[in-house]
C-alpha cells in the first residue's frame, strides 16, 4: 500500500514534507523510513482510549519528524470510511450485498469515486472536480449513463 502512495503522490523533500496521520498500529512506521528520508515526512499516530466501547481519551504521539500534536487527527479518514460504507453497500460487513468478487468490488468503487469527484456538489455547488480545474460543471447521472467514451 505504501509504494502505491509513494507512485501516486509528488515526492517530498524537506521543504514539503508529507505529512501521514493514523492510529496506533505500527505497520506504517518502517515503510515510511524504507520509502522517504526521515526529514521529509512528520507522521503522528492517535491511539483511542475505550472504555465500555465509548471513546474516553486520545493519546497523540510524534513518530518520524515534527508534526504539531495539533495536527495529529484521524477523523477525515475516519469520516471518508464511514461515507464510503454508507453509500456503497459493498464495503457494509455483514450484508447480503457484501462483495465477493474483487472486480466487483473495484466497480462499484470507481462509479462511486467518479461520482463523488463529478456528480456530488460540495459547498457552493462545486463537485471536488471542479474545485481542482478538471471539468467545469457538474456531471448529472444522464451525462454519465448516455455519453460515448472516444478512446484515442
Amino acid at each position: 500500500m505504501m509504494n502505491q502512495l509513494s507512485e501516486r503522490i509528488r515526492a517530498p523533500s524537506p521543504d514539503s514534507n508529507l505529512d501521514i496521520f493514523s492510529d496506533g498500529n505500527n505497520q506504517y512506521e518502517e515503510s515510511l523510513k524504507n520509502l522517504y528520508a526521515p526529514s521529509c515526512v512528520n507522521y503522528g499516530q492517535i491511539v483511542k482510549i475505550r472504555k465500555s466501547g465509548r471513546v474516553v481519551d486520545k493519546v497523540k504521539r510524534i513518530v518520524i519528524g515534527t508534526p504539531s500534536l495539533s495536527e495529529i487527527e484521524t477523523t477525515d479518514v475516519e469520516n471518508s470510511n464511514g461515507i464510503f460504507r454508507e453509500r456503497v453497500g459493498r464495503l457494509v460487513r455483514k450484508t447480503k450485498c457484501f462483495s465477493k468478487l474483487k472486480c466487483r468490488l473495484e466497480a462499484a468503487l470507481k462509479i462511486f469515486q467518479f461520482y463523488w469527484n463529478f456528480m456530488n456538489e460540495m459547498n457552493g455547488k462545486t463537485t471536488p472536480g471542479m474545485a481542482e480545474g478538471i471539468i467545469d460543471r457538474t456531471i448529472t447521472w444522464r451525462i454519465f449513463f448516455h455519453t460515448s467514451i472516444k478512446y484515442c
